[in-house]
């Protein structure tokens, strides 16, 4: 199987993150993660960003740096871990894909449950060397 490309988008608004929990219009809903979506065809991963996070929660987004690259436990997507801020705007998540949503600090993502592995090992070892 293919593996196909996905952006993580680290939405960040002062000292605190996006985490949102995946609602039940998606595979493994209830997982708390940042925002992330497929990269469509012709699409950058900057392109991905700013569209996956307008779409998910409604937010208009500046796409900073890529800061990681990693995969999902099933290997079908390679992960293009990205930061972005949002000084401003509202949530407005999408029913669908978004059931929740929090403003966190790092280590109050990390109190949040399930996460995924890949999403603990970001904020445990990537996101304290940025």
């Amino acid at each position: 199987m293919e593996q196909r490309e996905a952006v993580v988008a680290v939405l960040l608004r002062g000292e605190r993150l996006l985490a949102i929990r995946r609602g039940p219009g998606v595979v493994r809903p209830g997982y708390w993660q940042p925002l992330s979506g497929k990269v469509e065809p012709g699409e950058t991963q900057e392109q991905a960003v700013v569209r996956e996070v307008r779409e998910e929660v409604g937010l208009t987004v500046v796409p900073e740096a890529k800061v990681w690259e990693s995969e999902t436990d099933d290997h079908r997507f390679r992960l293009h871990w990205w930061t972005a801020r949002a000084e401003t705007g509202e949530v407005v998540p999408d029913p669908h894909e978004v059931a929740e949503t929090r403003w966190v600090t790092p280590r109050e993502f990390l109190a949040l449950d399930p996460v995924f592995a890949g999403d603990r090992e970001f904020f445990e070892r990537i996101l304290p060397e940025l």
